[in-house]
């Protein structure tokens, strides 16, 4: 069976390529992926597979059932959403929508389903169980296409037992894949401080309250959260990335915007953080004379991988590629809303080799020339296949 999936994954891999065409050059933004999701019905359909459409508005989900339906149920996740950067690449399949790219590969994700379903669909006489394949929004936004999933019953009727998920990874070479059992993503919240104080000239500080230098103490002892707070076993990350003052160089604002990002793999300490953060800000905003508010968009929890799921899938991967093409994987502060599954069932999210130094393809994720090397969607499609197949009782 193992030759069988290699060789349809082969003969499927220029119709994956022209569908993870079709996606990148028609990218839609989180909750927007109407046209996409319609796209990815339209496939499932003519392969007769009967799509669910409209799950939590812009998803859908599908069966593929085997001999014995309900003896086990495994889900397989792909995201759908892109993100609102402006695409550098001068390929033919660029992006037609102006400031908004695939450069987090789901448009990958989204076709090696698309193909990891063709096969299975065409096995379907040669396993047990079901498949149920879930396309979701909203990944890369707040509170998670995932989220949202789940609150709509995606992981219900039939239940699985177990849920698969790959994203790409441009610093791993295009051929292998990558695995970590237990902690392995952080959780990520958003956070939005706006520094309240009295505008007026540059040249007589005196009689303002000056924003600016509120905030500058502020994002500097925030560090302290990190530094003084947190205990050096437990990986946690604060960066603020956007400041916002809108004076000039003889102005001192009114106020001070600032919005960051909040990382970390421990739920009780995350919850602990946030109060000392929020306690801080309001603190030292009013000893400097001046007023803030402040706001922490809680966003998606830890990702664990279930242990013994991954060491089968693992193991599964390396009879399928070769031990010399599977990978150990870091811990990342990066973060996903797959998360939110493996917090409700075993799961594996593993990673899917996109580099080809050769070929000039090595940016990173969440760049303009963000691409990758398109021999890595018969890698993925045929491997997701084997590692459900493997799941089910090949």
């Amino acid at each position: 069976m193992k030759e069988e999936v290699h060789q349809l994954a082969k003969e499927n891999v220029q119709d994956i390529i022209t569908i993870r065409r079709h996606l990148h050059a028609h990218p839609e933004l989180s909750y927007q992926e109407y046209k996409t999701a319609a796209y990815v019905a339209e496939q499932l359909k003519a392969i007769d597979v009967t799509p669910t459409e409209g799950v939590a508005d812009t998803g859908l989900t599908a069966l593929i059932e085997g001999k014995n339906p309900t003896k086990k149920v495994v889900a397989l996740r792909a995201d759908m959403d892109a993100l609102p950067i402006a695409e550098a690449n001068d390929v033919p399949y660029k992006s037609k929508h102006e400031g908004i790219m695939h450069a987090c590969g789901h448009d990958v994700h989204t076709s090696s389903l698309l193909g990891t379903a063709r096969i299975l669909k065409k096995l379907s006489d040669q396993f047990e169980g079901t498949v149920k394949l879930i396309f979701q929004p909203g990944e890369e936004k707040n509170p998670g296409g995932a989220s949202l999933m789940i609150k709509a019953g995606v992981l219900e009727q039939p239940k699985p037992s177990a849920i698969l998920g790959q994203h790409v990874m441009p610093l791993i070479p295009a051929g292998k894949v990558g695995f970590r059992p237990g902690m392995y993503m952080a959780s990520a919240d958003e956070i939005y401080i706006t520094i309240k104080g009295k505008g007026g000239h540059g040249a007589a500080p005196e009689l303002t309250i000056d924003p600016v230098l509120i905030a500058s103490h502020v994002v500097v002892a925030l560090q302290q959260v990190i530094s003084r707070n947190a205990s050096p076993k437990t990986p946690t990350v604060l960066t603020f990335g956007k400041v916002e003052a809108n004076g000039a160089t003889n102005i001192i604002p009114q106020e001070v915007k600032l919005a960051g990002t909040f990382r970390a793999m421990d739920e009780e300490w995350r919850e602990k953080a946030h109060g000392i953060i929020i306690n801080m800000v309001q603190s030292l905003s009013k000893s400097m004379g001046g007023d803030c508010d402040i706001e922490i968009d809680k966003g998606y929890p830890y990702l664990e991988n279930d242990p013994s799921l991954t060491a089968i899938a693992r193991a599964a991967a390396e009879e399928y590629l070769g031990k010399e093409n599977v990978i150990d994987l870091d811990l990342t502060m990066g973060a996903e809303d797959f998360a939110y599954y493996t917090h409700k069932m075993p799961a594996c999210f593993y990673r899917l080799g996109t580099r080809n130094e050769e070929k000039g393809i090595t940016s990173y994720v969440h760049t303009p020339t963000f691409d990758i090397d398109e021999d890595a969607l018969q890698v993925g499609s045929g491997m997701m296949a084997w590692l459900t197949l493997d799941q089910l009782g090949k």
